[in-house]
């Protein structure tokens, strides 16, 4: 019998995650490069990352592209422009060779992840912010609306928010805590407005640089700052407002359970996590909260098999 092969492709906001799955859901080679995340480099970028990444891939798991069942490609935006829909197909196209493959956007491979492929609804929190689930078929997503003027609770805005507290601490218009010396610190900076020209100017506001800051918003929050505790409950709040939505428009009914789960990367910071898992107790009870069973690679992989009518393996029991 001839081998099966599922390539799953996890795109983000700093990274690209590959994995490659044989038929009965083992890992065969998994390799990570940069963003695909094309806004504002131009879809050219998109073809040079994927390329390079599904060569390394394949080349790692001793198979050529050809050789691919089904592959999932979950990119950063996709969806939200839609003239680049067509587009973005045609180069996954291009460098599988054949049409054995789904696009999607990423949020897809985060829910297959952390549900193995079952009903629930999943929340992203990694550069950007999106909720996304699934219940008998039907799908919702909230959120994901870019920096400018969403992704509520995502690594971007709570950077942008820790920015925001450290001006008005400079001001005095807040209460000067840890975050104030921690930012200058992790910046670089010795004056306070050299803030401005370095996040504006050099940084040129580059989406992905400013997010890196959300880990200094939760050190902060760590050592005491009231502000950035303040922050990390807001960015709760924001992300189980996503949940409530997605439940909603699923259908649940009032009080009926609902699994709940996670990805990106906020939530590998334990005080950020915490606050999340406070506002969603706080919502009710019929939401249960779930340790994601995969990360977003793997479920991405676990979609392509989806998408192709395999079986999916059965979920880890306990303690595996």
């Amino acid at each position: 019998m001839t081998a099966a092969y599922f390539l799953g492709v996890d795109g983000g906001g700093s990274k690209t995650a590959y994995v490659v799955l044989d038929g009965a859901g083992r890992t065969v080679a998994e390799v990570t490069g940069p963003s695909c995340y094309y806004f504002a480099a131009g879809i050219e970028l998109l073809e040079q990352v994927l390329s390079a990444g599904l060569a390394d891939v394949t080349a790692a798991a001793g198979i050529t592209p050809s050789l691919l069942d089904h592959a999932f490609f979950g990119l950063p935006g996709f969806g939200e422009k839609s003239a680049d829909v067509p587009l973005a197909r045609d180069i996954v196209r291009r460098l599988l060779g054949h049409d054995r493959f789904t696009v999607d956007n990423d949020m897809v491979g985060g829910w297959a992840g952390a549900f193995a492929g079952q009903d629930g609804i999943n929340v992203v929190a990694g550069t950007g912010s999106i909720a996304y689930g699934e219940r008998h078929g039907a799908a919702h997503r909230a959120g994901g609306w870019s920096e400018l003027f969403g992704d509520e609770g995502s690594a971007y805005w709570v950077a942008v928010q820790g920015l925001n507290a450290f001006s008005r601490m400079s001001d005095g218009r807040l209460p000067r805590g840890p975050l104030h010396a921690m930012i200058a610190d992790k910046v670089g900076i010795t004056s306070d407005l050299d803030l401005v020209g370095t996040v504006v100017d050099h940084w040129a506001g580059r989406r992905a640089v400013i997010a890196r800051l959300s880990v200094t918003v939760v050190e902060a929050a760590d050592a005491g700052d009231a502000a950035a505790r303040a922050i990390l409950d807001r960015a709760g709040a924001e992300l189980v407002e996503l949940v409530s939505c997605c439940r909603d428009n699923l259908g649940y009914g009032e009080g009926e359970p609902v699994a709940v789960s996670y990805s990106g990367g906020m939530f590998s910071a334990p005080a950020f996590r915490a606050a999340f898992i406070r506002s969603l107790q706080a919502a009710g009870p019929e939401y249960e909260l779930r340790t994601p069973i995969h990360g977003p690679a793997v479920g991405s992989a676990l979609y392509a098999m989806k998408s192709h009518g395999a079986a999916l393996p059965p979920p880890p029991g306990p303690g595996a």
